[in-house]
């Protein structure tokens, strides 16, 4: 009987045999897959068999916690991050147990990677004390197909394996440059912000530009600054605005509830009023964002559907530069950059990419301005996740959507669910053992990548996949 390799990390974990059944499948093994697996496990109360599924050597490396090194600073404090909600100091658990290292962790952002340990070790532990069984299979789902009982899934070896639910947790995929000329570009002149070994490599005195302008934009920077980069670094968007750095921790006082009737640009003007109270106070308007945070999906879900789409076209950069933060320090890198003349930003559509012997010329549409013009050797793609399902070039998602066991989300992003999590088919039912969470649900949540949702939503699945 053919086994998968098992996991490095734990040679506990075992492997699973081909065409096994199992209980429940988790396809994908990054945060939210290994966020659900422990969930799971530490609920069990049967012997139920669970299978992880993930290709890549090591769980719990997604794109967010992938890279090994110092510079890439997790974007939320340490006393925020605990991967269970009724356990809020479990990762500051994690990382020390005297009582003078926690006082300073606590408000800390610390390397990203000690987040993917924490999860692996508390994945470890679950795995011990659980009745219910975990086996990982180093293989991804290309394609699944119903049963009469739950799910047969065929992997890229060809090996088949059924499962009475399934979970897909595939975590998020990088957008494609936008530009004419971008399948041109040779490796060496074309790379993405998400391969931070690549990054790392780029020669000191190379000139740069990177396209777009969030926190993949930020890793990349970091990146550079870390091998002492010494060339220009042009950073190109449409709204030319950096991701905004934290503050001391402070909530404003007001009732997000009262938003939840008002219309999209209603609710723009309030929450500016809140901010000006807040100043008046003495409170930065981080503290506005704070109180809104818990918020966010009640927020998107009592929008109409007119307004969601505003939303996604006039203030979705708006609301992510403060939204999704930065650590201070983070900011302040950036910001010694741009007052040296080193980092520049550059507001504007990007148009064209050709590459003519080693240089890489840039053109890009400004409004109002004459065309934008650059000639760098490297260009760096940071425009961020793939939200649109049909362009992810996912096999499996791609075959669930063709089978119409899964439709597109609301405005054609993620996949769509009911309010449980439950994946809808093609007719609009809910199929009570087809489970997603994560980056897919963005178009029924849009607050749906971060730890606190994340874990909600891991929990939640688990509680209620062992209900049935």
């Amino acid at each position: 009987m053919r086994l998968h390799g098992s996991i490095h990390y734990n040679a506990g974990m075992t492997s699973v045999p081909a065409g096994l059944a199992h209980d429940i499948a988790i396809i994908g093994g990054g945060a939210s897959g290994v966020l659900t697996a422990i969930h799971l496990l530490h609920a069990a109360t049967t012997p139920l068999r669970i299978a992880l599924y993930e290709p890549q050597p090591t769980l719990a490396q997604g794109v967010a916690y992938a890279t090994p090194y110092p510079e890439h600073l997790l974007n939320v404090p340490v006393q925020r991050m605990s991967a269970f909600n009724d356990r809020p100091e479990d990762f500051l658990d994690f990382l020390s147990r005297d009582p003078r290292e926690r006082a300073a962790l606590a408000p800390a952002f610390v390397e990203r990677h000690r987040y993917g340990e924490y999860l692996r070790d508390r994945l470890a532990r679950a795995r011990d004390a659980s009745v219910a069984t975990l086996v990982r299979v180093a293989q991804p789902v290309m394609a699944m197909n119903r049963q009469s009982q739950g799910w047969r899934l065929r992997l890229a070896d060809g090996v088949e394996a059924d499962s009475a639910a399934v979970v897909l947790a595939v975590g998020n995929r990088p957008r494609p440059l936008p530009a004419r000329g971008a399948n041109g570009l040779s490796a060496e002149a074309s790379l993405s912000a998400w391969d931070f070994d690549a990054v790392r490599a780029v020669p000191g005195d190379a000139r740069l530009c990177i396209v777009g302008s969030g926190l993949s934009m930020v890793d990349a920077v970091l990146s550079f600054v870390a091998t002492e980069h010494r060339g220009t670094i042009h950073v190109l968007s449409r709204h030319g605005w950096l991701p905004q750095p934290h503050a001391a921790h402070a909530v404003a006082d007001f009732e997000p509830a009262q938003l939840l009737p008002l219309d999209l640009r209603a609710r723009l003007r309030f929450v500016r009023q809140r901010v000006r109270e807040a100043a008046a106070a003495g409170l930065p308007w981080q503290a506005v964002m704070e109180r809104l945070r818990p918020h966010g999906q009640a927020l998107w879900r009592s929008l109409s559907e007119a307004d969601q789409r505003r939303f996604l076209r006039h203030v979705v950069r708006l609301w992510d530069v403060h939204r999704h933060r930065v650590a201070v320090s983070v900011h302040q890198q950036l910001q010694a950059l741009i007052d040296r003349g080193q980092l520049r930003l550059h507001r504007g559509r990007l148009d064209t990419v050709m590459q003519v012997g080693r240089c890489v010329q840039v053109g890009a549409n400004v409004r109002g301005q004459p065309g934008l013009e650059l000639e760098v050797d490297r260009v760096v793609n940071a425009t961020g996740v793939e939200m649109r399902v049909p362009t992810m070039r996912n096999p499996l998602l791609t075959e669930l959507l063709g089978e119409g066991h899964a439709r597109t989300g609301p405005h054609g992003i993620g996949i769509a669910t009911d309010d449980a999590g439950r994946v809808l088919n093609a007719d609009g039912h809910a199929q009570a053992d087809l489970w997603v969470l994560g980056s897919l649900r963005i178009g029924s949540l849009w607050e749906t990548t971060a730890i606190p949702e994340l874990r909600g939503q891991a929990e939640a699945v688990a509680r209620q996949l062992l209900g049935r």
